[in-house]
């Protein structure tokens, strides 16, 4: 087991105060369904050979402080699913030392011990926006890993804020930071959700996680295999026909059976509503911007293996358009409130069976310099989430690294299904040769 130690903890405020007409930000329906969990990402940095462990310290530090004034809400504290009490509190602050060579993370990264670099428990999120952490490895190395409440940020404000604050901490720019958005709860206006269970799927014990590497090759072989099957319909793109070969894979891995009377089995996946928005809200928009879209398998689908299901996850996603998001204005008046008090009930009682699948793919996530380099690999977690996997991109940008987190007793037989593990492979490292970084 990797030894990690904690060595300091404190609280870092943003280093103007917040004005008094920006010290309340309603958080937006969309905020307020969100699941109350914080996102991870660890990013890992070699030596660079001329910053001490120290200077690097200091820098982070100061540039959080610095990113901070800009991105005030994440500073404050979220009350009572309604609002952030932008009262410059502060972010949650650790830096740890690591036992051990980057080498020996990097070689096989494996989930779970990921979690032994993050500042708090994923589910134990409460009123706090962010927590960091900064790990020293004995090689000089460096992973620095930034949590967010999913309560006030989608991915790509997850995005947004990390590569604002280490454009902070390089300094190499005049030109000012681009100034996020939080309007978001006048495009969504918050709602009563009493008798909606925000944590339905959250497991405390924690899912049993694994990590898939899907290179180039095999990712075109799936498209190529899903094209052939409908020579009408465009090429699926890299996300539609893995998140489909992974479904089929573990209902098939586990006997599951869309033909089952008493069990509903729904798709999700995650859609960025800015483009979709008439007219687009610019990326700068912060906040949950995001819902998810919902895929019904048919039999057909789930038997065939594949293809079909591309078909229908396409149109699923399709139908998040400009007149899907104005339905959202008013949540209530257009049954979205009861639909998902209905498929929480579903969940809590076994009648729903939902597989979510989030695409980080194409996200800044090698872009984050604070100085010293990109960093050599950037990673998840295991996650409080059981049938959720997400999508990374790998260290060259062309595979696709799937992390999946499972019910331990079914992550044993997905992990055992031959044809899963014929295209892609449960134990690679990064790619990166030599000995200790």
């Amino acid at each position: 087991m990797v030894q990690v130690e904690v060595v300091r903890a404190e609280t870092v405020k943003p280093s103007s105060p917040t004005p008094d007409h920006l010290r309340r930000l309603e958080l937006s329906f969309l905020d307020q369904v969100s699941p109350p969990v914080f996102m991870p990402i660890v990013l890992f940095f070699p030596d660079d050979g001329v910053h001490s462990d120290q200077e690097k310290g200091d820098r982070i530090k100061e540039s959080l402080s610095e990113a901070l004034t800009l991105y005030y809400p994440l500073a404050g504290r979220v009350k009572d699913n309604l609002y952030v009490d932008c009262n410059d509190e502060g972010v949650l602050y650790v830096e740890a030392r690591v036992r051990c060579q980057l080498y020996d993370i990097l070689r096989d990264p494996v989930p779970k011990v990921l979690n032994e670099f993050l500042p708090v428990e994923l589910d134990d999120v409460k009123e706090l926006p962010v927590a960091v952490q900064v790990n020293f490895f004995d090689c000089g190395g460096l992973a620095i890993s930034l949590c967010m409440s999913h309560k006030v940020a989608d991915a790509l404000s997850f995005f947004n804020f990390l590569n604002a604050w280490a454009a902070t901490s390089r300094r190499d720019s005049s030109e000012p930071l681009p100034s996020p958005c939080f309007t978001s709860s006048s495009l969504f206006p918050p709602v009563d959700l009493t008798g909606l269970r925000l944590s339905t799927g959250i497991s405390k014990e924690g899912a049993s996680t694994k990590r898939y590497v899907f290179d180039a090759a095999t990712i075109a072989a799936l498209r190529e295999r899903y094209t052939d099957y409908n020579s009408q319909a465009r090429r699926p793109t890299r996300v539609e026909a893995l998140s489909s070969f992974l479904w089929t894979r573990f209902m098939a891995a586990t006997g599951k059976s869309v033909g089952d009377p008493d069990t509903m089995y729904t798709i999700l996946h995650a859609v960025n509503l800015r483009p979709r928005i008439d007219p687009p809200l610019s990326e700068r928009n912060f906040g949950n911007i995001s819902r998810f879209a919902l895929t019904f398998p048919s039999k057909e689908a789930a038997e065939e293996g594949g293809p079909m299901l591309v078909d229908e996850v396409r149109e699923a996603i399709k139908k998040i358009n400009p007149e899907y998001v104005r339905t959202l204005h008013d949540p209530e008046r257009h049954g979205h409130l009861r639909l998902m008090k209905e498929r929480s009930s579903g969940l809590m009682k076994g009648q729903v069976v939902s597989t979510s699948f989030t695409s980080l793919c194409r996200f800044p996530l090698y872009e984050a310099d604070f100085g010293w380099g990109r960093p050599v690999w950037a990673g998840s977690a295991s996650l409080k989430f059981n049938n959720l996997i997400v999508f990374l991109d790998t260290r060259t940008g062309d595979g696709i690294e799937a992390w999946v987190n499972l019910k331990e007793e079914e992550m044993e037989k997905f992990n055992a299904d031959k044809e899963l593990l014929a295209h892609a492979s449960a134990k690679v490292g990064v790619g990166i040769k030599g000995g200790p970084l």
